[in-house]
């Protein structure tokens, strides 16, 4: 099915917790025992981070203008960090910010000159 999709679960919140930054290359291994809140700030500074959840531990990475991932190339609409990318993506849409809600939309849309996407329709897409 994803195979067949823009990449519209690419648009959605992307929830991390510390592994899936070490795993992705954002935080050494050794930043681990630091104060996530602290990770957090740095990382807010960076535009890595749009929010930090103290309570959850969970990370919000931060998003491109247009609700992209920072990690999906803008042209191809493929992941850039695919063998790293976090649980959320790994597991989407079993886990995230809406569990069992999946964007789908197909790739059966006209391109323009640009490269954009126009004319994607939603289409339903069984529960998981």
């Amino acid at each position: 099915m994803c195979g067949g999709c823009v990449s519209s679960c690419c648009t959605l919140p992307v929830e991390v917790k510390i592994k899936d930054l070490i795993r992705i290359g954002i935080v050494d291994e050794f930043e681990r025992g630091d104060p996530a809140k602290n990770i957090a700030k740095r990382l807010q500074k960076e535009g890595i981070v749009e929010r930090y959840n103290q309570k959850s531990e969970i990370f919000t990475l931060q998003r491109m203008s247009n609700n992209d991932c920072l990690y999906l190339d803008r042209k191809s609409r493929l992941c850039t960090i695919y063998d790293k990318r976090p649980d959320t993506c790994r597991n989407h849409p079993k886990i995230g910010p809406r569990p069992g809600y999946c964007a789908y939309k197909p790739k059966d849309v006209v391109r323009q000159e640009s490269g954009s996407l126009k004319n994607a329709t939603s289409a339903p897409v069984p529960k998981f």
